[in-house]
Formats: structure tokens, C-alpha cells, sequence
């Protein structure tokens, strides 16, 4: 099981020690997903508990809240996904003034020291934390010297050639390359989430919906997509999804609409992922629920015809990591 922190204070989760991860990890991708790999090996030879830390909102979310970036992966599903990764203690700290304004040296004491008890730390290529990124790794090593832990960086990760990022990630969705997305994740890019009503306008227009929240986060994408929804049955189910605001409605909030076809039911509630597989077009304005049904009927078609010819990248999954990661579920320490 793993053990969720919020915040800086209280109790200690490590008192023994521990080998800690530090990184936004969004989308957790093959380079998050190596350097976790690293550390959860030495936290297995040092028989201590493996801690990542990481922060919400991100901290570019939070310095550009006016136009932030693209959003991969949903606070939830970074959870599930971390916990998947053998992740024994995740601490997903609260980005805040008071964070913002600790600097490098602080967060070194209060939270690899005296909250964390770290004896080995893990991070990636070009990292920074603390006020005014103050903080490398090179400050690390110092300090790690003087308190009793080590410092690890690990080196670039590279896919087919490309550095693996969070960035090259957003810029293969932005262009609806999924195959260089899945390289760079290892894994076909999805959304998982919990069924939510809507307006339950598309079941009126004859094509019911089961929808996503994207958290008013800025979704990495927008259009209509060929996609397989997993969750629902045995095997994936072929559908059309939407990503976007919705303009023909006057929509404002990202939402995930997905209609599965040849199915009858209720799913409200229920947990499912939509894994992407084509962008059929961009997300336009009709005049009128007309035009826009007519609209609806070609992608549907387009999008029966792309998935007959296409299986399902991968089987069901309750979380976005690998195949046969462990499983794990969640308890929180603080609220």
C-alpha cells in the first residue's frame, strides 16, 4: 500500500530512512519511469521505502496560471500510476507562496532531512527546485556531504534517438503523432478517469456519451479522435471521442466525450480509459445541432472504419504504467 503526504509538517513516514525520487513526473514517461526504476532498486537493496516527491499544481501551472501548459496526466491518475511503479510513499506537495518562497537549502533540511530522513537521492537531467531555482545538483552533493545522503542524476533517456520529455510527449499529441507518443511513454497515450454527467445533449442527437473531466487542467490536445474506450468489458470498445469545449454549445470547461459503439448502458460512475489512436479533425462550430449530428454520423463512420483495421494497442489497464507493474492502492496520510 502506498502513503500519501500533502504537506511539509507532522510525523515523519520515513523515520528509518528512505531513497527519494524528485520530479513534476507528468505523463510518466520512459525517462520518470527509469529513473523510479533506478531508485526502487537501490531502496530494495538498502531495505528502505522508496519516496517520490512531486508537487501540485506544477510549478509551471502555477508561475503561468494565464496560459499554462498542456497537462498530461491528472493529479489521480499520477497517483495510481506512481503507486503501480512500486512507489512505497508519494508526496504530492501542496505548490504554494510558502513553496514557492523556500529556498533551496530549506527544502533540503526540512524536507529531505528532518521530514524524509533521505539517505540517497534520485533526480533527473537539468534539475532545479527552491526559490528562484536555486537548487541543483551540485548543491545536493554539497549538502548531501555534510547531512548523511547521496546524490544520483540520471542521464538523458533517449526513444528511436529523441530525448525522452514531457515536452517532446506534448508536441507528439499537439500533432497527433501517436506512435512517436508511445515511444516516448511506452505506452499508448489515454486518459483514465470516473464517468461524470453531462448535459446528456448527445444522447438526444442520438449519440450518448460517456464523459471525462480533464480537472480544469489544459488537456494536451483538442479534436475529434478514433479511440478504444477500456474499462467497460472483457475488450477494448471501438468509439468516437471528442476533446475540446464543445463551441456548437457554447461549451467552456475541456471535456472528454466518447461514444461507444453498439453499446446500451449506464456507466456513470464507473472508472474507464480512452486510449487515442487517430485524430479524425479539429474541433469546429456548427450552425445548429443539424449540421453538427450530420458531422457526427462522418465521424463515426471514419472512425468504425479506422478501428476495424486497427486492434487495440494494449489489453485493459486500471493505470497508465506498464504491463505487470506491481499493484498498489493508496492511503492518505493527510488530507
Amino acid at each position: 500500500m502506498s502513503l500519501l503526504f500533502r504537506d511539509i509538517g507532522g510525523a515523519s513516514p520515513t523515520p528509518a530512512g528512505s531513497v527519494v525520487c524528485i520530479g513534476a513526473f507528468d505523463g510518466l514517461h520512459r525517462g520518470h519511469q527509469a529513473l523510479i526504476g533506478r531508485a526502487r532498486g537501490r531502496a530494495r537493496e538498502l531495505g528502505l521505502p522508496l519516496v517520490v516527491l512531486s508537487f501540485e499544481p506544477l510549478p509551471r501551472e502555477y508561475f503561468m496560471a494565464a496560459e499554462p501548459p498542456a497537462r498530461l496526466l491528472l493529479p489521480a491518475a499520477k497517483l495510481a500510476g506512481l503507486a503501480a511503479l512500486g512507489v512505497d510513499v508519494i508526496g504530492l506537495l501542496r505548490f504554494n507562496p510558502a513553496m514557492v518562497a523556500m529556498p533551496a537549502e530549506a527544502f533540503v533540511h526540512e524536507v529531505l532531512v528532518a521530514k524524509l530522513h533521505a539517505r540517497e537521492v534520485w533526480v533527473g537531467p537539468d534539475f532545479r527546485f527552491g526559490h528562484r531555482r536555486g537548487g541543483d545538483v551540485a548543491l545536493l552533493e554539497r549538502m548531501g556531504g555534510e547531512l548523511g545522503f547521496s546524490t544520483h542524476g540520471l542521464p538523458l533517456v533517449e526513444a528511436a534517438g529523441e530525448r525522452v520529455s514531457s515536452t517532446a510527449v506534448r508536441a507528439a499529441l499537439a500533432a497527433a503523432d501517436f506512435p512517436r507518443a508511445a515511444r516516448l511513454l511506452g505506452r499508448p497515450y489515454a486518459i483514465p478517469g470516473r464517468v461524470v454527467r453531462g448535459r446528456q445533449l448527445g444522447r438526444t442527437l442520438g449519440y450518448p456519451t460517456a464523459n471525462l473531466r480533464f480537472g480544469g487542467r489544459r488537456p494536451p490536445m483538442q479534436g475529434i479522435f478514433a479511440t478504444w474506450v477500456h474499462g467497460v468489458g472483457d475488450r477494448p470498445m471501438a468509439s468516437v471521442s471528442s476533446l475540446g469545449t464543445r463551441p456548437t454549445v457554447n461549451g467552456t470547461e475541456p471535456l472528454l466525450e466518447a461514444h461507444l459503439f453498439d453499446f446500451a448502458g449506464d456507466l456513470y460512475g464507473r472508472r474507464i480509459e480512452v486510449e487515442f489512436v487517430a485524430r479524425l479533425r479539429d474541433e469546429l462550430k456548427f450552425d445548429g445541432l443539424p449540421a453538427l449530428v450530420e458531422q457526427m454520423d462522418r465521424d463515426a463512420a471514419e472512425a468504425r472504419a479506422l478501428l476495424a483495421a486497427a486492434a487495440p494497442a494494449r489489453a485493459i489497464a486500471e493505470t497508465p504504467c506498464p504491463a505487470g507493474a506491481p499493484s498498489h492502492s493508496l492511503s492518505p496520510t493527510t488530507p
